[in-house]
């Protein structure tokens, strides 16, 4: 059992924290299999992601349960609070307790709304990030906000920060199974984070964001998967005005990131992309 707690000593704590948790549960295992390489079938090992539930306790009572890829847990469940509006700063958390080899997270807030109590339920939210739609959409108006940045990429510096995704995602090159997002500045890549599930990486990002006080003012995020509602609505969250992807979006999404004032580039792959909303932010659109 390991403890977060508010104070000068936290972020060394929770640096052993996450140490120790790491050496209890992985993001990746190996798995016997048999394979072609086109001549015969031999045996081999190969490696898969790993996936793991995390039962999130709020003041005592049960609030959701994840699916998730075991790495990253505090910034995980400090961001999934963020995005659910139960906090919106780190130091609202009097303690975060992690038993991860159990499955649980056991969270102590100073304050809790008495509408956010009202949102503790049981629930269950599946690494396929289309099951949980209907869990966000109640109380993603009090959390999705409207961004307004004046940051601008060009199509070299979209390239840029997905090439750097790509080379700096080993798990997914190891597993190719997890999804990737990185935050990001107009010229490099400033962290990322890896999970079986879209929605729980960039989680992961925001609670990092959290953690760190670190301002969303003038940042990117790029990532890996496809951009459906969710994502748009993850990153109003965050406050994030640009969202590059290598993949495709969903039409919910383009309306929501219009509305919003997101910035959607797509497709982003070797020479190709495609810009859907703000273009105004990519400056080779102008």
């Amino acid at each position: 059992m390991k403890t977060m707690d508010n104070g000068q000593e936290r972020e060394q704590e929770q640096k052993q924290e996450q140490e120790q948790a790491g050496a209890m549960l992985s993001s990746t295992t190996t798995w016997p299999i048999y394979r072609y390489n086109g001549m015969e079938i031999l045996p081999q090992e190969d490696t898969i992601a790993t996936e793991a539930p995390l039962t999130i306790k709020v003041d005592g009572e049960e609030f959701a349960t994840l699916v998730y890829t075991p790495k990253d847990t505090v910034d995980l469940v400090t961001g999934f609070l963020a995005s659910e509006g139960l906090i919106r700063f780190v130091d609202q958390i009097e303690s975060l307790v992690l038993e991860e080899e159990r499955g649980f997270a056991h969270v102590k807030l100073r304050h809790l709304h008495q509408l956010s109590r009202q949102m503790v339920s049981k629930r269950f939210i599946g690494s396929c990030c289309g099951k949980s739609r209907q869990f966000y959409f109640h109380n993603d108006a009090r959390t999705a906000k409207t961004v307004s940045t004046k940051l601008q990429l060009s199509v070299r510096q979209c390239f840029h920060l997905m090439n750097q995704l790509q080379e700096q995602s080993s798990d997914f090159r190891a597993t190719g199974g997890l999804h990737n997002a990185a935050l990001c500045t107009a010229d490099e890549l400033l962290m990322s984070r890896s999970d079986i599930g879209r929605h729980n990486a960039l989680d992961k990002i925001y609670g990092h964001l959290l953690r760190q006080r670190i301002s969303v003012r003038d940042k990117v995020i790029a990532f890996s998967g496809r951009v459906s509602s969710e994502v748009a609505l993850k990153a109003a969250k965050i406050g994030v005005g640009i969202l590059l992807s290598k993949s495709a979006p969903t039409d919910l999404a383009l309306r929501l990131a219009h509305d919003l004032g997101i910035t959607v580039v797509g497709f982003i792959r070797r020479d190709q992309l495609a810009v859907y909303t703000h273009p105004q932010r990519i400056m080779d659109c102008r």
